[in-house]
């Protein structure tokens, strides 16, 4: 009985996959957000290096990897694919579940992939510091490894109900390197306008970027890097999706379902693009993929497919994307990295053409999915991670009630050795579901910026 499938380091992909081409018609363009006209690339030099922006845009299918990125993703990649035994067999469902384990990167999640290559790609054009948001840390996390690996300073704004609850995301930041400061702050003029609105905010990932940008902006040697939503993060992620392809094609298998959690949609993207795009292709047509978020951030169950921007102060290009608005400010739940208003262009128009699609969950379900995983298959997860397992295991209790014997795949994207806070709150009673109020998400949609 095989649990554990691992791919040798030199089956590594070598390059990332690109959905892009395999689209039936061309994306809508990202807009300028003082001119409303197409985004060129001299538009993004402020703030990305030349080569993340030729990734942007490129319609190439496959786009290599470079060999100094590749040696370093080799400290932990390629990552494991479990046979979930015996979560399966708790289940009583005749469901095979598969999980690929993001939480062996030094950083304990999935967002390294793409902070390596990120970091190297502006190292190379000169660039001494990145500038950034997170919302749960795990994306400020793998920034401050991979600026550490390259000997460049590092610049996190973590939104500041996460700081507070996850204040070692805040140390092992510190201990790569980087600065961190809760978010908003006084720091910029972003901050300083949302703290004269709102001295209370609990911050949302929409203010943290606001300030990153203007930070990056404002400063010649800073950039900026963004954990999610752009497509080349989406880009660089498909090295799990790949893997696990390859993972499972070893036993002779073709998933049936494929999951994986959403707040921005990098680690959706990186497990669900390669079989996204063979269903596109008309081949595996069948094929279910489900992107899960919570019902207090439901941007792809409640929001509305427009042009938005990707940030509180409007200094980000306007994407064609699920919004609940730019200035929608979520609730404090305990899923911190699933807590932002709008969704990566490339997974919203995956769920808007009918490719994917989008269910949403109570915190304290998904709590309850994350205590039956650990107690069978004896992972701590992350909270967010914890909403693709509430899905595969509604998946496979279906399939105990139907018969069908299904195979599931979920990315099982980050521990949650750093989320014991959270997982305190559940067991002292003390989380609260929450529904965000349609009447809210209706007065943020009237904010949305008008374009011809």
């Amino acid at each position: 009985m095989q649990t554990k499938n691992i791919l040798d380091e030199d089956q590594l992909p070598k390059s990332w996959y690109n959905i892009i081409p395999d689209f039936p018609t061309p994306l809508d363009p990202p807009l300028h957000p003082k001119t409303g006209k197409p985004v060129v690339p001299e538009d993004l030099t402020p703030i990305f290096p030349m080569d993340l922006i030729g990734q942007e845009v490129s319609t190439q299918h496959q786009i290599p990897i470079p060999d100094e990125v590749r040696d370093l993703l080799t400290l932990w990649r390629p990552t494991p694919l479990y046979r979930a035994h015996r979560l399966e067999k708790y289940l009583k469902t005749p469901a095979k579940i598969y999980y690929k384990w993001e939480g062996v990167s030094p950083a304990g999640s999935h967002k390294p992939n793409t902070a390596i290559p990120q970091a190297y790609y502006n190292m190379k054009a000169g660039i001494t510091r990145l500038a950034t948001e997170t919302g749960a840390g795990q994306w400020g996390s793998a920034l401050a490894f991979a600026t550490c690996l390259f000997k460049m300073k590092c610049t996190v704004y973590m939104v500041k109900s996460s700081y507070a609850q996850k204040p070692y995301r805040k140390s092992m930041m510190q201990a790569w390197g980087a600065e961190c400061f809760p978010s908003p702050t006084p720091q910029t003029r972003s901050g300083q306008a949302v703290l004269a609105r709102d001295p209370g905010t609990t911050g949302s990932l929409g203010i943290a970027i606001s300030e990153a940008v203007e930070d990056a902006a404002t400063h010649s040697d800073t950039n900026y890097a963004l954990g999610s939503v752009l497509n080349h993060v989406c880009l660089h992620q498909t090295v799990i999706g790949q893997e696990a392809k390859a993972q499972l094609e070893s036993l002779d298998l073709y998933p049936d379902v494929v999951i994986g959690c959403v707040g921005g949609g990098s680690n959706f993207a990186g497990i669900s693009f390669p079989f996204a795009g063979e269903k596109m292709k008309g081949r595996h047509m069948d094929t279910d993929i489900l992107a899960v978020e919570p019902t207090a951030c439901p941007t792809l169950t409640k929001g509305i497919y427009t042009y938005d921007y990707g940030d509180v102060a409007g200094l980000t290009p306007l994407l064609k994307m699920f919004t609940l608005g730019h200035d929608f400010t979520p609730p404090s739940i305990h899923a911190g990295g699933l807590r932002y208003h709008g969704d990566s262009p490339l997974v919203s128009r995956l769920v808007h053409d009918g490719v994917a699609r989008a269910v949403a969950y109570y915190q304290t379900e998904v709590f309850r999915a994350m205590e039956t995983f650990s107690r069978t298959e004896g992972f701590l997860v992350a909270p967010e991670t914890g909403h693709a397992v509430k899905a595969a295991i509604d998946v496979a209790e279906e399939c105990r009630k139907t018969g069908e014997a299904k195979t599931i795949l979920f990315n099982c994207s980050g521990h949650g050795d750093f989320d014991m806070s959270a997982y305190d709150a559940y067991y002292d009673g003390k989380l609260v579901d929450y529904e965000y109020p349609t009447e809210l998400i209706r007065d943020s949609l009237t904010r949305i910026p008008k374009t011809s």
